[in-house]
């Protein structure tokens, strides 16, 4: 718990800091950010809690499983289990994480680099409980539960009723869009741009492929998953832009007992 408060004192400094700023793209506010971050990280762990309690199928649950019980966008997938591919997926998902790191390399963002870290931590917390309240509310079970060569222990856990939607998937996205973000945003110059955009495309499709090939995931799993996950990676960004052409604003809450962010869409 100590670490948890030292992780959000050391947030709430980098996001109130407003100096420094004026050669940013962005704007951070520790009145709407922090708020937003503690519920982000508040509600992915409630999630996962939720994620963790779900009832896996019995044996006798299983054994009345059909294929055709699958829609026929998702069949396709129904009972691979490349266990070759879901190790491998590994390598483009914990890369993903890094990939803003790498950007901060550049001169441009690395002059902001506390500004762009309190974004990060913003979007992946905002990606974070997205993903963990949705599959801890909605069981749907893994394409391999339908392998005759997957052990019945494993089609029985918990776990193998986490399949909606595709969280390696959203995560990857989220991370990999981000980095195209930023260096965007602070590049407005660079011909490298349509090359980190390429890349950022690449890693999440590359993690979504693979975890479907292993059977962790149906295909509409990983469409949501990385369409969610690249919407918070470049909107987060985005909506802290000093010259945001959006229609989206986000402005801070404030009232009694409450405190908080609202966003809201103009038309």
């Amino acid at each position: 718990m100590k670490k948890i408060l030292s992780i959000i004192s050391i947030i709430t400094l980098m996001a109130g800091h407003t100096y420094g700023q004026d050669d940013s793209p962005y704007k951070t506010n520790a009145k709407v950010d922090v708020p937003i971050i503690v519920a982000g990280m508040g509600l992915s762990y409630y999630g996962l809690t939720l994620m963790q309690d779900k009832d896996g199928l019995t044996a006798e649950q299983i054994a009345r499983l059909s294929k055709s019980d699958v829609n026929g966008f998702d069949r396709f997938s129904a009972g691979w289990d490349s266990e070759s591919a879901k190790k491998t997926s590994d390598f483009p998902f914990y890369g993903s994480f890094a990939l803003p790191f790498v950007m901060m390399l550049n001169d441009n963002v690395g002059s902001k680099a506390g500004q762009v870290f309190v974004l990060y931590v913003e979007t992946m917390a905002v990606t974070g409980s997205l993903f963990t309240m949705t599959n801890g509310l909605a069981p749907r079970t893994r394409p391999l539960i339908y392998s005759p060569d997957v052990e019945m222990s494993e089609k029985t856990r918990a776990n193998a009723r986490n399949s909606f939607y595709a969280g390696h998937t959203a995560a990857a996205a989220s991370a990999s869009f981000f980095a195209a973000k930023v260096f965007h945003d602070f590049n407005p110059d660079s011909g490298a741009r349509p090359y980190v955009w390429a890349a950022a495309a690449a890693v999440p499709a590359a993690v979504g492929y693979m975890r479907l090939r292993a059977g962790k995931h149906f295909l509409s799993d990983n469409i949501l998953g990385y369409t969610l996950g690249a919407a918070a990676g470049i909107l987060v960004p985005q909506l802290h832009k000093k010259t945001n052409n959006t229609n989206f604003s986000l402005m801070p809450v404030a009232a009694p007992d409450y405190r908080g962010a609202l966003l809201t869409y103009s038309f």
